[in-house]
């Protein structure tokens, strides 16, 4: 059984994935408290459901990518086994992570969006460093960035540790302006791919179920 904050299909706002189709499935709980947190109706209980109820909504909503966040989704160790029945359904499957526990044990099949935890989010020391060694080919890297330390100390950050998977440079919506973040890439050449939260250029900020 999981706790689950809420089940729905949207328009994928972040990643490689940005613009697809895609169901989240928002698991309930997070152990951290970034201080530009979107999502704090995840942290508490939310609904029981078991993986079969998972499936069977996930099913019914006919979009082939899905998923798995929080919360953080890793802290409810069930979270294995639905990511293990959703690829031995042959989903595409995203999982969203601070990289705060684990991802040693995850299906090979998943692809991981590991949120590296920046000084301005009071969380910056969260971070298993060794997770960096779990990272596989279409795993992603994302950095959220609320100001110019923000961004410097990512750079410093992925070049420090020779991470060899995609970069995401996020701007922290409504305190970043993206105009300024895109400067400061253009301007250092940086091999990063910038992206926004496209659901909420859509839907508005502090929209739950999109």
């Amino acid at each position: 059984m999981l706790y689950v904050s809420e089940i729905y299909k949207s328009i994928q706002g972040e990643s490689s994935h940005a613009g697809l189709p895609c169901v989240f499935i928002r698991l309930s709980g997070c152990h951290l408290r970034c201080n530009y947190c979107d999502t704090e109706h995840a942290f508490s209980k939310g609904d029981k459901f078991s993986i079969e109820d998972i499936l069977k909504k996930v099913f019914e909503m006919k979009t082939r990518v899905v998923e798995l966040t929080g919360g953080e989704p890793l802290l409810q160790q069930e979270s294995l086994s639905l990511l293990r029945e959703l690829c031995d359904r042959d989903y595409t499957v995203l999982l969203e992570t601070s990289g705060s526990l684990s991802i040693k044990d995850l299906p090979k099949k998943v692809h991981v969006i590991m949120d590296i935890k920046t000084p301005s989010s009071d969380e910056g020391e969260s971070f298993m460093m060794n997770n960096l060694s779990y990272l596989k080919h279409g795993d992603e890297v994302k950095f959220v960035l609320a100001d110019r330390m923000d961004y410097d100390w990512a750079v410093e950050t992925f070049e420090a540790y020779d991470i060899d998977v995609p970069i995401l440079f996020s701007p922290v919506h409504g305190v970043l302006d993206p105009k300024i973040l895109a400067g400061w890439i253009l301007e250092d050449n940086l091999k990063v791919r910038m992206q926004i939260q496209i659901h909420k250029y859509i839907w508005g900020e502090d929209v739950e179920g999109v």
